[in-house]
């Protein structure tokens, strides 16, 4: 969770390659993000925060383009992911203070067989990377008909979508600046406030 909110300055190309996606599929994503498919139905902190993980399993994965807006109104780009159900091997999720030496580390599912696991994930994500296994996947379909993902998505007609029965991403790393869940079981959950006066606290990566 460091750093300012990336306004329109998200690396599509990288994202693309991270998520198996073409350039131009990439720009079409952008393309959603100006109709303004909301990724949240609250108002953001505009603060990034890291995730990552050792793998993560997920069954009915969906994603296209949208924003999500702060309390000021501002609306800041988004990738919207959306997945049914997801086990998180080894999670991390980290935030840094701007301008402090604290960040805020969350561990959960470290344990080998006891994975975090989520239910109707919905992840406004402006930076993914890992290697990715798609299984079934439709790259390209109008995102207002995505039958699969996160029951609450609201896609508009038009929009550039992709959507996969499975999805495995071994050695996640991510940036998001929301996320929801129906729910959310952190199995081994370790919250921690570290503090370095060097100015250079631990992090997720």
């Amino acid at each position: 969770m460091t750093g300012e909110p990336l306004h329109g300055r998200t690396s599509w190309r990288r994202f693309a390659v991270a998520a198996a996606v073409p350039v131009a599929a990439a720009t079409a994503l952008v393309i959603g993000m100006a109709n303004g498919a909301f990724a949240a139905s609250f108002a953001v902190s505009g603060r990034s925060f890291k995730i990552s993980a050792d793998e993560l399993d997920g069954s009915g994965f969906a994603q296209y383009g949208g924003t999500v807006h702060t309390v000021d109104g501002t609306q800041i780009p988004v990738a919207i992911s959306s997945i049914n159900s997801a086990s998180l091997a080894n999670l991390c999720q980290s935030v840094k203070v701007p301008g402090s030496p604290v960040s805020l580390t969350i561990r959960a599912g470290r344990t080998p067989g006891k994975p975090a696991r989520a239910t109707n994930l919905l992840i406004g994500v402006s930076e993914l990377s890992g290697d990715t296994e798609f299984t079934d996947i439709n790259i390209g379909q109008d995102a207002s008909t995505l039958k699969i993902g996160n029951k609450d998505a609201d896609p508009h007609a038009g929009d550039f979508g992709q959507q996969a029965e499975h999805v495995t991403i071994t050695g996640l790393r991510q940036t998001a600046v929301s996320t929801t869940a129906g729910t959310f079981t952190l199995t081994g959950l370790n919250l921690k406030i570290n503090v370095d006066l060097k100015g250079a606290p631990p992090e997720c990566f």
